[in-house]
């Protein structure tokens, strides 16, 4: 049986709070890490936070569930969750034995510190390297950063024209996005097919997660990376920062960066770099998105800076998709669920069939993962109707799923040739008995066990003819 790979993108708040208590307290040391974490909380949470900032007293628990309305008691428990979960709230004894909550002081000073001012730079500014004579404009930043991340799929989809680092691709089958033989190239996995259909800070937010899980195991300090991603979603875009003082992993980091598209230097020594807009807005508004989403394409720089991303398809009545596009990445991106037919210039034109949506299910990619890249890339044109998409495509895409859904095949063991209806029978009940019987066939005396139960019913066989 094939088994179906489900992209799980946490948000910001969801991957904090998987690490630990210690990693934590470190990273809230930093004031931009800390109004990064608040500007991320619900409203309701950052009430809370607000209340709070300048008191120096705990408050008792009885007198802030006060704050709202008996009604909203379930807003109230979920704030309080993501807080203690967060390590912003510590709950702590009053006298008299009652239970009050105190803000994290840590978290408390350096939020008033990024809200009030004051405290050291986040960034080593250029400026005090003089002007840069290859000063990079913000539309070629947008264009820089796109290429360097399309070069990143490209590759995902065998294009030969694309290249990427050792270390690159290590991570990308690290992930799980590709697969990798000995000797042989890596190739993609039904894992990446979702990948490639993300909106791109989707994608992005999802392979920086991975990368953030393999830090620690390449020698890297995780509280210094991330500090740093955070001080790079507060910097302005077009303005060029110093790289001094940067320590030997931040330094090696940049140059991940670097390759992601995520900041441009212009030399692997230059000493002084610029943050895209992909790095800018890669930790402002990360909601958890997974690749079964069927939310609208996402609006936040990361995506629009990418014009090949949207507005190229048209979907016909009779399963024809016009893609208007020279993008190699749309065109293969297109064929993963399409048989093409025919290529222009400026457009391809292909055909939705039954083999090819199969063949696409086949490799991990579903419905309504189809469904939702022909929506959020639908040509203005098909905007002005509603539904955006025809009806009998989108039904028809699911039926075909359904259809292929029917049979579920599981791998087991055969049992036949028993010599009698009994034999038959003590062992098929002794395979119920341990919950390994896949199936059987009282007739023909013939049976399917798991692999798992195979070694058991086995044994049992072999100690019942013994006693026979």
């Amino acid at each position: 049986m094939k088994l179906r790979v489900q992209l799980q993108c946490k948000n910001l708040h969801e991957y904090l709070r998987e690490l630990s208590p210690e990693i934590l307290d470190k990273l809230y040391n930093h004031p931009a890490t800390c109004l990064a974490v608040y500007r991320e909380l619900p409203s309701l949470a950052k009430n809370y936070v607000m209340r709070m900032l300048f008191l120096d007293q705990p408050l008792p628990q009885a007198a802030v569930a006060l704050w709202v309305r008996k009604d909203s008691q379930k807003d109230h428990d979920e704030c309080v969750s993501v807080l203690a979960g967060l390590r912003l709230w510590h709950s702590q004894q009053l006298q008299g034995g009652l239970q009050g909550y105190t803000l994290n002081p840590v978290f408390k000073d350096n939020l008033r510190i990024a809200l009030l001012g004051g405290g050291k730079a986040w960034a080593d500014e250029g400026s005090t390297l003089g002007p840069d004579r290859h000063a990079r404009d913000i539309e070629s930043l947008d264009r820089y950063a796109m290429e360097r991340w399309e070069v990143i799929l490209q590759f995902m989809v065998g294009s030969p024209s694309a290249a990427v680092s050792q270390d690159l691709a290590q991570l990308l089958v690290q992930a799980g996005l590709m697969r990798s033989e000995p000797g042989e190239a890596p190739y993609i996995t039904s894992a990446g097919f979702q990948f490639l259909l993300l909106d791109t800070a989707s994608q992005l937010w999802y392979f920086t997660l991975q990368y953030l899980n393999t830090a620690q195991t390449r020698g890297m300090d995780l509280v210094e990376i991330l500090s740093f991603l955070f001080q790079l979603s507060f910097s302005t875009l077009g303005r060029d920062y110093s790289v001094e003082g940067m320590s030997e992993s931040l330094l090696t980091f940049l140059q991940h960066l670097r390759e992601f598209g995520l900041v441009f230097q212009r030399k692997r020594k230059s000493r002084r770099y610029y943050p895209t807009r992909l790095a800018i807005t890669l930790a402002a508004g990360v909601t958890a998105k997974s690749a079964s989403s069927s939310s609208s394409s996402s609006s936040n720089g990361a995506s629009s800076i990418s014009s090949g991303d949207a507005s190229f398809i048209v979907v016909e009545t009779n399963y024809r998709i016009y893609a208007y596009t020279n993008s190699e990445l749309q065109i293969a991106l297109v064929a993963l669920f399409s048989e093409m037919l025919y290529r222009f210039p400026n457009v391809v034109v292909a055909h939705v069939t039954r083999e090819s949506v199969q063949q696409a299910i086949a490799n991990g990619i579903t419905a309504q993962q189809i469904i939702h890249f022909l929506r959020t890339r639908a040509h203005p044109v098909m905007l002005k109707q509603s539904p955006v998409l025809p009806p009998t495509i989108t039904d028809q895409i699911r039926l075909w799923e359904l259809e292929r859904d029917r049979l579920q095949f599981s791998e087991g063991v055969l049992y036949n040739q028993f010599l009698s209806q009994a034999d038959f029978e003590v062992l098929r009940d002794r395979a119920q008995g341990l919950g390994c019987l896949v199936w059987q066939d009282v007739a023909h005396r013939v049976m399917v066990v798991s692999p798992q139960g195979h070694s058991e019913v086995k044994r049992f066989w072999k100690r019942q003819k013994s006693h026979s």
